[in-house]
């Protein structure tokens, strides 16, 4: 978020393929300006009802899915020329009350209901936990959301993407397990 167009244009001519954004009207401006690359675009951060059509339109990824009723209308909204919508359920690992996300314990249940929809495909989870300076902290953090997405795959959810980390913790969930972390400020520097 919050990133040139030009600077988006040469980490991806750098090999970067992948692009988080959490400000709807500003990804789709950016859209639009680097339409000629073939960025996969992901949406991160809390959805309102009346940005989901344009969200089911544009984005290959949702990894901020904590509400059903949302899910559901990201579901209906997908056109049916594109692929199923890629999407992580949300963890919120610290219980925090400004922060979206179901708990640990609603994992099970969620991935149950979001798998009966046919235009969504759930991946994975992603959390951003509160944040910790120290890496021990960090990971036993991150340990919690790599035993639910065992636990998960265990069950026989198709699950590959436990997304967590990032640019300050980023070490500590790649050794917690996971294989997607954001790393905007380490890529392009502070906002």
């Amino acid at each position: 978020k919050k990133q040139s167009i030009e600077k988006i244009r040469q980490a991806y001519l750098c090999g970067q393929k992948s692009f988080g954004e959490n400000f709807l009207q500003e990804a789709l401006d950016k859209m639009q300006k680097l339409a000629d690359l073939n960025i996969e675009w992901h949406f991160i951060g809390q959805i309102q009802t009346n940005k989901t059509r344009k969200i089911a339109e544009n984005f290959h990824w949702v990894q901020s899915i904590a509400d059903l009723k949302i899910a559901r209308r990201l579901d209906e909204q997908r056109p049916t020329g594109l692929q199923p919508l890629n999407i992580c359920m949300q963890v919120n690992l610290d219980g925090e009350a400004n922060k979206a996300g179901i708990t640990l314990a609603d994992c099970e249940q969620f991935a149950c209901e979001l798998t009966e929809f046919s235009r969504l495909k759930l991946r994975g989870l992603m959390a951003i936990p509160k944040p910790h300076s120290q890496f021990a902290d960090q990971l036993a953090v991150f340990k919690q959301l790599n035993r639910a997405y065992v636990t998960l795959k265990q069950q026989g959810f198709m699950l590959d993407t436990l997304s967590m980390g990032m640019s300050n913790d980023f070490p500590a969930a790649i050794a917690a397990g996971a294989n997607l972390i954001r790393l905007g400020t380490a890529i392009f520097g502070r906002r």
